[in-house]
């Protein structure tokens, strides 16, 4: 098959949403079929091999998102129609959806979304001098508007599709999380991540992976270390991203009495700085409540390290079973009583440590991509040759 791929974000931009379409298409190449991807250019990223790249500005509330010129992406529909497209998939919900669908019925062919971004929480952290609940019901609107829109939707969450199902969309929601690719089980260089970022060999380490963003509820795991501070004084957290509340945090953390115990260590190589620093740590700590379905948290368990973890929405499916995991409330002292616990226990933590590499490797990068490949076969068995045609002619 090939699969036309189309979104707003893609790496150099680091979040969920690129991780996701990067997995995915490596896996379904590796499986026989072709992925072209439609994505902003941000610089002067090199060029690779069906990724097209189409001009974008940046936006005014979000200096790391940018939007694409939507002429561009029309002008691909000649290359397109010559390309021999079977399916549309787009992945997020801004000039990707309208062009994706666009694209889609030019073409003739059937379009899939992905649902990545729990928007009626999200749009609030950026936006927050609206009131939440016209936020709350704009964001629902354009879902279902959006949704009908197209043949298919993928969540990566059971909480997120009851969400959708609740926002009153009826198109078919197929659960699909991304998967876990086999180079994620690796080991790291422990010893030589903390030398390089001034950490003691013996200290306690906390680690928080992603970006630096309000919605991932970054001042919650600050507070709370303040309390795993007053019981394990040399504990250290570090935080490893980048993104719009990267200055709040700093702020924060010195209004906290942490800045010398905080270590903002912004964006790492997910090669190998990354493992590095997964390694490096005692424990993954996490408190986001926007997660459609939380896919660092599989990283961390692949690594062999315990999870001390809200479990909201997406997150809830990962750590239902409570494997590799301890699953506190959001609760300063509760939940820094679970950290203090695991740091403080080797018997817990060696036993969780191998519960998480066990459990992580159930989510496999190549079943899940199988199961996305019947999505669009079903799709387009599903409209006849015949019919994808005269679409086309009449598009």
């Amino acid at each position: 098959m090939h699969i036309l791929m189309i979104s707003d974000v893609y790496f150099p931009r680091i979040n969920g949403v690129s991780t996701s379409i990067e997995t995915f298409r490596e896996e379904l190449i590796r499986a026989g079929h072709r992925v072209t991807l439609i994505a902003p250019r941000y610089g002067e990223e090199p060029d690779e091999a069906d990724v097209i790249r189409i001009p974008s500005r940046g936006l005014f509330f979000d200096r790391e998102d940018r939007m694409m010129k939507a002429g561009a992406i029309r002008r691909l529909l000649p290359r397109l129609r010559e390309a021999d497209i079977d399916c549309v998939h787009v992945q997020t919900p801004f000039v990707a959806h309208y062009l994706g669908v666009w694209l889609a019925r030019r073409l003739g062919v059937p379009v899939v979304e992905s649902y990545h971004t729990y928007f009626e929480e999200y749009l609030y952290n950026y936006i927050g001098w609206i009131p939440r609940p016209l936020l709350q019901a704009a964001a629902r609107h354009l879902s279902r508007t959006q949704c009908a829109q197209v043949q298919q939707v993928i969540s990566p969450s059971r909480p997120m599709r009851d969400a959708l199902e609740g926002y009153g969309i009826r198109q078919p929601i197929e659960i699909l999380p991304t998967g876990l690719r086999e180079d994620r089980f690796g080991s790291g260089d422990r010893k030589g991540f903390r030398q390089r970022h001034g950490i003691p060999a013996g200290a306690p380490v906390c680690l928080n992976v992603g970006r630096v963003a309000f919605e991932k509820n970054l001042d919650f795991l600050l507070e709370m270390f303040v309390s795993v501070r007053e019981r394990l004084p040399d504990a250290v957290l570090v935080i490893a991203g980048e993104g719009p509340a990267e200055r709040h945090l700093h702020r924060r953390a010195r209004e906290l009495g942490l800045a010398e115990a905080v270590h903002f260590i912004g964006y790492l190589d997910r090669a190998h700085e990354l493992l590095d620093c997964y390694a490096a740590a005692d424990a993954f700590v996490f408190a986001s409540r926007t997660e459609t379905q939380g896919l660092v948290l599989l990283e961390a368990m692949a690594m062999g390290l315990p999870v001390v973890s809200t479990a909201v929405m997406g997150t809830r499916d990962i750590l239902g079973a409570r494997r590799g995991a301890l699953v506190p409330e959001e609760e300063v002292s509760g939940f820094a009583e679970q950290v203090v616990w695991l740091l403080s226990d080797r018997g817990l933590h060696d036993r969780l440590a191998r519960e998480a590499r066990s459990y992580a490797r159930e989510w496999s990068a190549t079943a899940m991509a199988a199961r996305m490949t019947g999505v669009y076969e079903e799709l387009v068995d599903a409209e006849p040759v015949e019919d994808r045609k005269t679409a086309t002619e009449e598009a």
